[in-house]
């Protein structure tokens, strides 16, 4: 993980590796972080729902329920294998047919700009922490989401401290965002925004 500077700038925290995808994706984490409610929160069927660093699709399989046959949910990371693990599982529980993989490149999501204003809701949950620039991170978002879309993003205290956290609400807020609330997601941080 590198360093804040002497300002309180980001700092840029590792990537969870792909070969502890299983770690993430665990019945004790699904009881503990229920992803079944927040997608039942913030997901209608027929939404199209970004899931911006995916992982290995703790939160992709309940956005997928949700949406039903007319929805989408584009599972986005930069790790290839957590994308295959992602289609596995899916496709294993008859959600294939609902997702939409993406490897996305350490400086942007990537997604064709023929996507902006397309997305109903944006997810960015403990991962935030892993990007290089999140205000780029955020207008991306901004721009891919339809006016008053919802963006949820949720980081780790024991990871993220309180001050970074309040920074990037702040930037979030600077790049498109209305602020809707803050919350926790069990023993982590979040907030949810509307897209102005």
């Amino acid at each position: 993980m590198t360093s804040r500077d002497d300002h309180g700038e980001h700092r840029q925290h590792t990537v969870f590796p792909a070969s502890r995808a299983a770690y993430l994706d665990t019945p004790l984490r699904r009881f503990l972080y229920r992803p079944d409610r927040l997608a039942e929160q913030l997901v209608k069927p027929g939404d199209r729902v970004l899931d911006f660093g995916c992982g290995p699709g703790f939160f992709t399989r309940e956005c997928a329920k949700r949406v039903g046959d007319s929805g989408r949910v584009f599972s986005v990371d930069i790790q290839q294998e957590m994308l295959r693990i992602v289609k596995d599982k899916m496709e294993s529980e008859g959600l294939l047919s609902r997702i939409i993989t993406h490897q996305c490149r350490p400086d942007s999501i990537g997604l064709p700009p023929d996507l902006n204003k397309t997305f109903d809701v944006a997810l960015a949950i403990f991962v935030v922490h892993e990007v290089p620039d999140p205000g780029k991170l955020f207008r991306e978002i901004a721009a891919l989401l339809k006016p008053g879309g919802t963006f949820y993003f949720s980081e780790p205290p024991i990871i993220v401290s309180g001050r970074e956290f309040d920074e990037k609400v702040r930037l979030a807020t600077q790049c498109g965002f209305e602020l809707a609330g803050r919350t926790w997601l069990f023993v982590n941080r979040a907030a949810m925004f509307r897209r102005g």
